[in-house]
């Protein structure tokens, strides 16, 4: 079971697909910040002042003991109080949309590439790919015996 596990890890796909979670983790993290460090300051100057996250409603009682703002969502979401977040779900709404644009926009950029290096192989503008190092070294092996005089 152990020999099998490590063929199923070694395989290319399982690598590719550990990578592309990682990689796409601190993505997800780079599109939060842009969202929320550099969009959202902007719409909300545009709509003067403008916060998604301080949208909410509260659907239940605040604790006895709650001495902050009753305005604050982070604040009252952290003391335990039920709420409608709608305006944080905005937020997470427009960081999927700017990831999906920005994950179409490179799948786009790489298609196109693709598509065009294939043209080049179809048209034979693209240089042929060099032989493997041991095709080479068969052939000039060939060469060699072919060259001695027979005995």
């Amino acid at each position: 079971m152990l020999g099998e596990f490590k063929t199923f890890i070694a395989r290319g796909n399982v690598l590719d697909l550990a990578v592309g979670v990682i990689i796409g983790a601190a993505f997800g993290t780079i599109t939060k910040s842009l969202t929320d460090d550099v969009i959202m300051p902007i719409i909300g100057a545009i709509f003067g002042g403008f916060d998604f996250t301080s949208y909410f409603v509260r659907l239940g009682p605040v604790p006895a003991g709650y001495a902050g703002s009753l305005s604050d969502y982070a604040a009252l979401k952290a003391a335990g109080v039920p709420l409608f977040g709608y305006g944080a779900f905005a937020t997470v709404v427009i960081n999927f949309v700017i990831l999906a644009f920005i994950v179409f926009l490179l799948v786009r950029s790489v298609n196109r590439m693709l598509a065009r290096m294939e043209k080049e192989k179809v048209e034979g503008t693209a240089p042929p790919a060099a032989d493997p190092a041991d095709i080479v070294l068969l052939r000039e092996i060939r060469d060699e015996l072919k060259s001695r005089a027979p005995v």
